[in-house]
């Protein structure tokens, strides 16, 4: 028998973990575990900076591009029992026409993107990920800065489909943006 018979299990964290935390962390609840963050890493900022102004013309003003959708970044989802900060998420404008009123969204995207690092890699891939394909989101970008790397993933069915792998200066259409070809070369600091 493992453990201590008589103890209690450890209680599932709470919204209010979240709010008790200093500002410059970022908390998630991932299968009733809070798990607290620093802000990211400057690189790892640059790249998801660049990304969204690379998506938010095109996709989020239809300008040069086909429009319709709500890019945002680090948006506090709300997904069940999860709280989940992605750094990018998009919702496509006919799914969520309007912003909800709270400081937060039920709504599940429809991509998400995470920008990996030495301490979220395996988070990202192994929890967010169950997370992303339990709520359907159809499709979500993991971005290496490090490795300079794009990996893009479509859900099917319950499980998770590598579209997708480019790195460095390659020019790609990456689903669900595959309207428009990407260069990588802009999202890594120079």
């Amino acid at each position: 028998m493992v453990g201590n018979p008589g103890a209690k299990s450890p209680k599932p964290a709470t919204y209010a973990d979240i709010e008790a935390l200093p500002a410059h962390l970022i908390g998630e609840i991932l299968g009733g575990e809070l798990v607290v963050s620093p802000r990211p890493a400057p690189r790892h900022a640059q790249a998801s900076s660049n990304l969204g102004a690379l998506l938010g013309s095109p996709f989020g003003f239809g300008r040069g591009g086909p429009g319709g959708w709500r890019i945002l970044d680090e948006p506090e989802l709300h997904l069940h029992r999860d709280v989940v900060v992605p750094e990018i998420a998009g919702w496509r404008l006919e799914r969520m026409p309007a912003l909800p009123s709270t400081a937060y969204f039920e709504l599940p995207p429809d991509w998400a993107c995470e920008v990996l690092s030495e301490s979220t890699r395996r988070r990202d891939r192994v929890q967010k990920l169950s997370i992303y394909a339990r709520e359907k989101v159809t499709h979500v970008w993991l971005i290496d800065p490090d490795a300079q790397t794009l990996e893009v993933f479509r859900l099917d069915g319950a499980r998770w489909l590598l579209v997708g792998t480019w790195s460095g200066t390659d020019k790609v259409r990456a689903e669900p943006f595959d309207a428009l070809e990407l260069d990588l070369a802009l999202l890594w600091p120079a």
